[in-house]
């Protein structure tokens, strides 16, 4: 406890014994919370999480797996496997929407504007999601893995939309 009474956590005064990390700067944090959202996906290849952020404010979240009410891939299975289509082609083909998708529409859901606001996602996105990214007025997406789309890629240069690698 400090002198105003105030709890610290375990260590010194200035918490220098922590049990935890380094304190994550704003990109790790978004980035980690884009990972645990991933977790909810139902989507039985990979798991995707995407947040929408402006100003370090959280505007929405999504995760891959099916619309809402919809029995997803958990229960059904996955259509892609079953038609043996190989992972980035076809997306059409598929029972789930995307997680930079779904957090697009969940803000729209609830009247919150994206434009100006930066995507966090565990995933580089695909060509259908880059072109709504483009169209809902995202100006900067933060990706952890790969799955790079070349169309995706161009069409978000020609857009202008700052792409980088976390």
């Amino acid at each position: 406890m400090t002198s105003t009474g105030v709890m610290m956590p375990a260590g010194d005064e200035n918490g220098m014994d922590r049990m935890t990390t380094a304190r994550p700067d704003w990109d790790e944090y978004f980035m980690d919370i884009a990972a645990l959202v991933a977790r909810r996906s139902t989507c039985l290849r990979r798991s995707v999480g995407a947040v929408l952020v402006r100003d370090r404010r959280i505007l929405a979240t999504g995760y891959n797996g099916a619309p809402s009410g919809l029995r997803h891939c958990l229960e059904v299975g996955c259509m892609r496997a079953q038609m043996n289509i190989p992972s980035g082609e076809r997306h059409e083909l598929c029972r789930g929407l995307h997680a930079e998708q779904n957090a697009i529409i969940q803000a729209a859901l609830h009247g919150v504007s994206v434009k100006g606001s930066s995507l966090y996602c565990t995933n580089h996105p695909c060509i259908i999601c880059a072109k709504m990214i483009i169209n809902a007025g995202i100006v900067r997406i933060h990706f952890r893995e790969g799955y790079m789309d070349r169309l995706a890629e161009e069409m978000l240069k020609d857009a202008d939309i700052g792409v980088s690698q976390l």
